[in-house]
């Protein structure tokens, strides 16, 4: 295989032909409104939603997916919010990833977000990228996913003819699967801030910056005035075809002042989750590595609650 080609040259006609590095045909639609969009959705067969495109597109490329028509959400204003109301914070599903890492209200109260955001990818991914389209892709290694399932989010979930919302724990239907009909769209996402003074902390590890994680861990944590934890959330992602949370370690925690035996404790449940055997990484490797992960990520969120260590 040439290292460089010319476009337009043999060379690089072969190497397309043989490897498919131009997306099949399709019929592309570009709504501008949420009504448009479910329309288009209900009535086309095959159709697939475009929203950051930072995964589809490589997979159209490479002929992974082959739809017949492509509906486009970049042009819909209503999908595009950061917003606070009531007890919890709403994100549309076309927010892009930089927004959010640059946004006050999410580095306020949702600091584990805020921390999670700036492990996708690079720059140019966050600029592009979404929030729906990375929840919906659900790669089992992906931050946001993982973070959305720490924090109980809530998927406001549309149709042409209705609307329902569905947990996160609800939402992996199997590996890289949603549980979205074909005629539905994933609209918004709630999340509820948890109390201030909380402790977190996201940690993951990768081969290269940028790439997808082996493994990674979000952890939440609350105490009383005595320094025992009230509340835990400890959720490992990359280990299984959805992110996991780990009530084992949850409940080692629990009414515990957090000593390094009950942190090696809970740590010692997280390397008991079930895990992947791919090519990327042996499952005992990725036992190992949330074991790791998570007695620094339980130390750090410790250091974090009531402002310490910030």
């Amino acid at each position: 295989m040439p290292v460089a080609f010319d476009c337009a040259g043999e060379a690089y006609q072969s190497l397309s032909s043989e490897y498919h590095l131009k997306p099949p045909a399709f019929a592309y639609y570009s709504p501008q409104t949420i009504s448009e969009a479910l329309d288009l959705i209900a009535d086309k067969e095959n159709a697939r939603i475009l929203a950051g495109g930072q995964s589809l597109m490589p997979m159209l490329n490479l002929r992974l997916a082959s739809p017949d028509h492509l509906i486009d959400l970049s042009r819909i204003p209503e999908l595009r919010f950061i917003r606070e109301n009531g007890d919890s914070i709403e994100i549309g599903a076309m927010t892009l990833q930089r927004e959010i890492e640059f946004s006050a209200l999410v580095a306020a109260r949702l600091p584990l977000l805020a921390e999670a955001i700036r492990c996708v990818g690079h720059r140019q991914t966050r600029n592009r990228g979404t929030v729906g389209g990375s929840l919906c892709h659900l790669d089992p290694s992906a931050e946001l996913p993982t973070v959305a399932m720490a924090l109980d989010a809530t998927l406001l979930i549309r149709s042409r003819k209705d609307s329902r919302e569905l947990p996160m724990q609800s939402f992996p239907a199997g590996l890289m699967t949603p549980s979205i009909e074909s005629d539905e769209l994933l609209a918004q996402v709630n999340l509820k801030p948890w109390p201030t003074g909380h402790g977190w902390a996201f940690l993951e590890f990768s081969r290269r910056h940028g790439d997808f994680a082996v493994a990674s861990i979000a952890v939440l944590l609350t105490a009383d005035a005595s320094g025992r934890i009230e509340r835990a959330s400890i959720t490992l992602g990359g280990m299984a075809y959805a992110p996991v949370r780990v009530t084992d370690a949850e409940q080692a925690l629990l009414g515990s002042t957090c000593g390094a035996g009950t942190i090696e404790t809970a740590a010692e449940a997280c390397s008991r989750t079930d895990a992947l055997d791919d090519p990327h990484a042996p499952a005992w490797y990725r036992k190992r590595l949330a074991r790791t992960l998570a007695g620094r990520a339980i130390t750090t969120a410790i250091k974090r609650i009531d402002g310490a260590g910030k």
